[in-house]
């Protein structure tokens, strides 16, 4: 057995509007932590309101990594984002502090956690503008038949991830590459989540209070900086509606609310059936006190950690 044992990482992920933002400071804060962000749109400059991106006053509480590390035109692959998370994550880990990555992106957390061996392809536009203009079963069906193997892990109600998929795999390199594990960090993966009425509740008033503050401010603003429709909408489901409401697609602001709504509920069940597949991960319990849950949870990891690592010593 190795002297040296694998760095410790704390992971809090949820769905959408679960608060697991909020209860990562607090963690963080508690523990002498700093927070790597697991959110595919937070990278992004610009997309603030949008994305949840955490606030100035909060980024005072607990310093955040890999938040506006990119243009909203750039290209961001995950395994880039895997490679800056590592540097990150090990950075905070060398200085002495604990590292938690907080998210809901499951991919980018699940890159970390089971250490996926990436494939760092970059994007075919030709073949992506062919395959956006496919409907959702054909995307599947030329997954399928380009990659069993990702085709059976991959979000199939996903045309993002699937297209991507069939790019890594017309490049000759296997998405099922992902299958390749190398675990670099010992992690403790606490998931925030809350009952279907309250979530769905929780959603409606974050979607009126962002609604209210600006965020189609933010989307007409990018539009008007240049941004493209095909890229807001490829920017997640307040960008992609936000993006039809302006162009007219969308007629009403009562419409953009309930369609962007409906969308945003299912996507929440979406990450929660994502997430339910790891069953490491331990579920807080919201009809308590959570905070001290997560807190307890870490204090055993942590003092069992230290306990494996005196025995390894002493033999």
């Amino acid at each position: 057995m190795s002297d040296h044992p694998q760095p410790k990482l704390a992971v809090l992920l949820g769905t959408n509007a679960s608060g697991k933002s909020e209860l990562g400071i607090r963690l963080a804060s508690h523990f002498g932590g700093e927070i790597i962000s697991a959110d595919s749109r937070q990278i992004y400059r610009g997309l603030d309101m949008g994305s949840g991106k955490v606030t100035p006053e909060q980024l005072r509480f607990v310093p955040h990594h890999l938040i506006d590390v990119a243009a909203v035109t750039d290209y961001y692959s995950l395994a880039q984002y895997q490679r800056d998370a590592y540097r990150a994550i090990d950075s905070i880990a060398e200085a002495g502090k604990m590292p938690w990555l907080v998210g809901g992106t499951g991919l980018y957390i699940s890159a970390i956690v089971e250490g996926y061996e990436l494939a760092d392809v970059p994007p075919n536009e030709p073949l992506r503008a062919e395959l956006e203009s496919l409907p959702l079963a054909q995307l599947v069906e030329r997954l399928e038949k380009a990659d069993p193997e990702a085709a059976s892990r991959i979000d199939m109600n996903n045309p993002r991830r699937l297209i991507r998929a069939i790019e890594i795999a017309k490049a000759g390199r296997a998405h099922s590459a992902m299958r390749k594990k190398s675990p670099r960090y010992n992690c403790l993966q606490l998931g925030l989540s809350w009952p279907k009425e309250t979530l769905e509740k929780r959603i409606e008033k974050r979607l009126q209070d962002r609604l209210a503050v600006g965020m189609i401010e933010e989307v007409a603003g990018l539009r008007r900086l240049g941004v493209s429709d095909i890229r807001l909408e490829k920017l997640g489901l307040e960008y992609r509606y936000i993006t039809r409401y302006l162009r007219g697609d969308i007629c009403t602001m009562d419409e953009l609310h309930l369609q962007l709504g409906i969308a945003i509920r299912q996507f929440a069940k979406d990450q929660l059936t994502w997430f339910k597949r790891d069953r490491r991960i331990i579920w807080l319990d919201t009809t308590k006190d959570y905070f001290q849950e997560a807190c307890d949870c870490i204090q055993k990891w942590v003092s069992a950690s230290d306990e494996v690592q005196q025995i390894i010593k002493a033999e």
